[in-house]
């Protein structure tokens, strides 16, 4: 989709349980644009992207600075850290679970971090929007499951979504990371559906996405907006 990525793909042409699809060219999740190569840049503005996301660590950005203020002054760059602000208060948090019970304990104990994330994607602009942390796997999983989730989509097709992220890094990683421990980088990528389906559990125990996403604060304006972003 963008050379140099490994994981890009649009969230559009989901089926949802009411029998349509959810809306392309709106909503794009991805791995870590500082890998994009100048021909990624390139496709990154043809494709007519307006927002980038960066839900990152400040120390992961400062190690690989993102190219696009810089390259791409028009496209608005929004940073919000997800996972705390350095991964040992994400490590105090309790972030070294059980990647089936990953999603939940994020939606459990990040309530203001995932807020201030949705809410940026609520407040960008009609066009192309495309959020991503580093493998664009787990971080970025969250905020799409929570968005395709909340569009209706099918639980079978967000779970496939996120499993998609194993195959998409599996070899590429085997590869960058080659002299490493092969079964420990395959572990490091995968995720598993049940850990979708688990998060969509607990928001059924929580009164569903709409309640869930109220309940951290945003207001309903802002739920509305995030839906029609794939409706």
């Amino acid at each position: 989709m963008f050379p140099s990525l490994l994981n890009a793909r649009d969230l559009g042409g989901y089926p949802t349980l009411d029998g349509t699809v959810t809306r392309s060219r709106s909503l794009v999740r991805a791995d870590d644009l500082a890998q994009l190569s100048p021909a990624g840049l390139e496709a990154l503005a043809d494709f007519g992207i307006e927002t980038v996301l960066d839900l990152r660590w400040p120390e992961e950005i400062a190690a690989a600075p993102s190219p696009v203020p810089r390259q791409l002054p028009r496209v608005r760059y929004v940073s919000v850290s997800l996972l705390a602000d350095t991964p040992a208060d994400w490590g105090a948090l309790g972030g070294h679970c059980a990647k089936e019970a990953w999603k939940c304990t994020v939606l459990d104990r990040l309530q203001p971090r995932l807020k201030q994330a949705l809410a940026a994607i609520a407040a960008a602009g009609p066009g192309p929007l495309i959020f991503h942390c580093v493998a664009g796997k787990d971080r970025t999983g969250v905020i799409a499951a929570l968005i395709l989730a909340l569009a209706d989509v099918v639980p079978a097709a967000i779970a496939a979504d996120y499993a998609a992220s194993s195959a998409n890094l599996r070899d590429a990683y085997l590869d960058r990371y080659r002299g490493g421990d092969p079964a420990a980088i395959i572990e490091a990528v995968r995720c598993p559906e049940d850990a979708v389906h688990n998060m969509l559990d607990y928001l059924d125990r929580v009164g569903g996405t709409r309640g869930y996403l109220a309940r951290i604060g945003l207001d309903a304006d802002e739920i509305a907006r995030l839906r029609d972003r794939l409706r």
